[in-house]
């Protein structure tokens, strides 16, 4: 069987676009690690931003603004220019390090949708997650998935692209052969996974990858966490002239605004938090979580698959899934080759199962995946595999993986204990029998990293500030729901709204969270904590 062509929706008109990389594969003899994220481009939209007729945020010419005098980032006054479709586009300044205003800068890339309707309540900026996601690109390409109509009528809608990312000052490691040898290059490691060996083996990988990342990108790599995407988020706020923030965030892109809600809570306006990344969460508990919300997901499909007609699985619902287990061992112990030669290993393999359950309206993808890795072709999983990089055509259409690994090794630490990491293997073995052996050993990821993380993972309250809307949904398998009710918990004026339902977020798939959402922007009605939608 051919390859599905990964630009067009698998089911049909109502198919949604994936909010990707929940999750993370370590790369090389590391395995596959489960991480926070949620970059928004559908697998349609990936071909689109390619099309005659379309202007790229990244393909525009523009002009910097005059450069901050004394450190006053904030009064920068953006040169917009036209970049397509009623889109506009800027770079703007900011400091390198935020503890320094007088040194070295960056440039961020933002693009604005002027409100539809003329006269703006203010300015709703949009993240879509990551880490690494371009939010420029986002609005740019996907601005009906990422906010409603009514919202795109009363506001100025504006992405940016976070520091070291897409078309602001990014992030860069390697060329696209690189990249490939990087990701796919290696097969599984002949060391026994957790020994010793295995794990100098990916603390080396980590090692080479970070230094290539450093002597291409330079002092930036140190200067790309999350709390320096917050201080220029407050930056661009004071930018356009707004008094608040209006916010919306998905999936990583709530930890952005849960942790300027605590930096700045006198300046919250309306936040709105979906796909919830608890800020306490260790990468421990990100790779549990995770791990058992994949599983669950994959159990779903399972169980959908099984009662229709084209399913390439059978038996009960445990058989299935014992037969996607053997699948990845089979993988495992003989690899497959593509027709471009790239070798399928079990890691890049569970990249390509995961990908599509971000939206049952994608599992489709997964019936033809199985059927053709268990006939010994490895197109389709490549072809999935490629969307989560961001690969087309051997080339690589944005620097995401590579600033994904640098912003995560800045927010979580670098400290490696072998003994803990084999103890939480074996948990994720036993709670999640599919993929859970797959999991664990996160922290080697960054033990060889050059700049050390120091972030802490503690509690958010924004003390004072105006309501934050937090919505959960029960069966987001990237981000838990639990997350969602931590945050709102943790948050002194956190607002829980549920949705009963599948998949990575809920804003844009519900009329009841849609009417909730934009009626809290347009209105400023807060929602009773507690609400429910289904």
């Amino acid at each position: 069987m051919s390859a599905p062509e990964l630009y067009e929706y698998p089911a049909g008109d109502d198919a949604e676009p994936i909010r990707r990389k929940p999750w993370k594969r370590w790369v090389l003899v590391v395995g596959v690690v489960l991480v926070i994220i949620g970059l928004v481009v559908s697998l349609t939209g990936v071909w689109q931003l390619f099309q005659p007729g379309n202007a790229r945020p990244t393909e525009v010419e523009l002009e910097l603004p005059a450069q901050p005098v004394g450190g006053a980032f904030g009064e920068q006054t953006p040169k917009w220019a036209d970049c397509g479709d009623g889109f506009q586009c800027a770079d703007v300044h900011a400091p390198l390090n935020w503890d320094e205003l007088e040194g070295d800068t960056i440039q961020l890339r933002l693009v604005k949708q002027p409100a539809t309707g003329g006269t703006p309540l203010g300015t709703l900026f949009v993240n879509p997650g990551g880490p690494g996601a371009s939010g420029a690109s986002y609005v740019r390409d996907s601005i009906d998935y990422a906010v409603g109509e009514p919202l795109q009528r009363e506001f100025d809608v504006i992405g940016w692209d976070p520091r070291g990312v897409g078309a602001s000052t990014p992030v860069t490691c390697l060329d696209a052969a690189g990249m490939d040898e990087y990701l796919f290059g290696a097969s599984d490691s002949a060391a026994k996974r957790g020994s010793d060996e295995w794990i100098a083996e990916g603390v080396d990988a980590s090692r080479q990858f970070g230094e290539a990342c450093l002597e291409q990108t330079g002092e930036l790599l140190g200067h790309v966490d999350t709390v320096s995407t917050v201080r220029d988020l407050d930056m661009l706020r004071q930018i356009v002239g707004d008094a608040k923030l209006n916010y919306l965030g998905y999936s990583y892109g709530t930890h952005i605004g849960a942790r300027y809600a605590e930096m700045f809570p006198a300046q919250v306006g309306r936040l709105v938090l979906d796909g919830v990344l608890d800020p306490t969460a260790s990468e421990a508990d990100v790779i549990r979580e995770q791990t058992l919300g994949f599983e669950a997901a994959l159990r779903t499909y399972v169980t959908a698959c099984l009662g229709a007609q084209d399913c390439p699985l059978s038996g009960s619902v445990d058989d299935a899934m014992a037969q996607i287990g053997a699948l990845l061992d089979d993988v495992k112990e003989a690899e497959l080759t593509g027709t471009d030669g790239r070798t399928l290993t079990a890691s890049t393999l569970l990249t390509a199962i995961i990908t599509p359950l971000y939206s049952e309206s994608n599992w489709g993808y997964l019936n033809t995946l199985f059927e053709t890795v268990a006939a010994g072709e490895a197109d389709v999983a490549f072809a999935l595999a490629d969307s989560y990089y961001s690969r087309m055509d051997g080339q690589y259409l944005d620097n995401s993986t590579e600033a994904f690994q640098a912003i995560n090794c800045l927010d979580y630490p670098n400290a490696i204990e072998a003994e803990r990491m084999r103890t939480e293997a074996a948990e994720l073995a036993e709670l999640a029998p599919t993929i859970g052996k797959f999991q664990g050993y996160g922290d080697v990821s960054c033990a060889g990293w050059p700049v050390k993380g120091a972030a802490e993972r503690a509690p958010v309250r924004a003390a004072g500030a105006d309501p934050i809307l937090v919505i959960g949904t029960t069966g987001d398998p990237a981000t838990p729901y639990k997350w969602a009710e931590s945050l709102a918990g943790q948050l002194e004026s956190g607002v829980l709204v549920t949705f009963e339902g599948e998949g990575h977020t809920a804003y844009g798939k519900n009329s009841c969270v849609n009417g909730i959402v934009e009626q809290y922007f347009i209105a400023s009605e807060v929602p009773k904590s507690g609400v429910t939608c289904s």
